[in-house]
């Protein structure tokens, strides 16, 4: 099933779907393997959400979908589901990757081989600076910048990014909630938000117009950590792409700055130190060129690991949701 166009009808059930309460991306790809398709899928919910003693009647209704798929239209927007070919692939490879996406802007970036520049919003002038050095260079070379749209590295990244092409990624469906953050960012300014989007565009991982959700911001790129501190959402981003076996990047930094300490730690444990471009050009040389070889999953054979997803559809009740695991939250520190 994986590289296909969907009927507008199965997208809506895709959305809908990934809209349902406790349907995560891992309950989400059993509940599809399990039925064949999200709209088989969605005719059982019910049934799985009344075992679990929960109202069938708070999942997305048609009409719900087809009006946030509408809206986001307006915005010049398009949702973007995981087993369709414009779906990055670095996403397309997780184990579990978030179900749909809402994109705006140039769609084609998303085929290009991608890299994610991140780190601490309260950032130094020095590490601002080398983090848009970095970005300009690695654009120049064929890469997509990815960040956060978050003020300090990432305003960094995508400035230097400009000229070649950028991503900004936002943790949650919302693309309201893009503006938003885009606005927030002191960095950027009308005319620089309106050059992002000539330039690539944003991308909400996850539904249109839903809460922002922590575990959906999993990038699926390589990553640089440009002045982290230890906990930062930078390094969760950094340790998930470690999970995933994809190179990671990290700056020095002085042991006397709590900013440099992740990223410190991260050399400790193998990351490489990256001071230039060609230190990121030197390891990722052998595989550009080749979409970075990523492989590729069918979302409509067997399901992850793991029993078919009753298991947490049937605790689809309303109830206050668990603390995410730490490693899934969002990029930016």
């Amino acid at each position: 099933m994986a590289d296909r166009r969907l009927s507008e009808s199965e997208r809506q059930a895709w959305l809908r779907l990934a809209r349902a309460p406790n349907v995560g991306p891992v309950t989400f790809a059993q509940l599809v393997a399990r039925f064949g398709s999200a709209s088989a899928a969605l005719e059982e919910v019910p049934r799985l959400v009344r075992r679990g003693g929960g109202n069938a009647a708070s999942l997305p209704s048609e009409a719900d979908a087809r009006r946030e798929i509408d809206a986001l239209a307006k915005l010049g927007g398009r949702l973007i589901a995981s087993v369709e070919p414009d779906y990055p692939r670095g996403l397309a490879a997780l184990e579990a990757p978030p179900p749909v996406i809402a994109m705006l802007g140039h769609e084609a970036i998303l085929g290009r081989e991608m890299i994610a520049v991140v780190g601490a919003r309260n950032a130094s002038a020095l590490g601002r600076k080398l983090a848009h050095r970095l970005a300009e260079e690695l654009g120049a070379a064929g890469l997509v910048v990815v960040s956060g749209m978050a003020r300090g590295i990432d305003t960094a990244a995508h400035e230097g990014a400009l000229k070649s092409g950028t991503c900004a990624v936002v943790a949650g469906g919302s693309t309201s909630s893009i503006r938003r953050k885009t606005r927030r960012s002191t960095n950027a300014s009308r005319p620089k938000r309106h050059r992002l989007g000539n330039a690539g565009g944003p991308a909400a991982a996850g539904a249109p117009f839903s809460a922002p959700q922590p575990d959906h911001l999993r990038v699926g790129a390589r990553v640089i950590v440009v002045e982290a501190a230890e906990g930062s959402g930078s390094l969760i981003t950094a340790n998930f792409a470690l999970e995933q076996n994809r190179e990671v990047f990290a700056v020095p930094g002085s042991p006397l700055d709590p900013r440099a300490k992740g990223a410190n730690r991260l050399l400790r444990q193998g990351a490489v130190l990256t001071e230039t471009a060609d230190d990121v050009l030197g390891v990722l040389k052998p595989i550009l060129g080749g979409g970075f070889q990523e492989p590729m999953r069918d979302f409509g054979g067997t399901p992850p690991a793991g029993e078919p997803a009753e298991a947490e559809a049937d605790r689809s009740a309303p109830r206050s949701r668990k603390r995410s695991d730490p490693r899934r939250s969002p990029l930016t520190s």
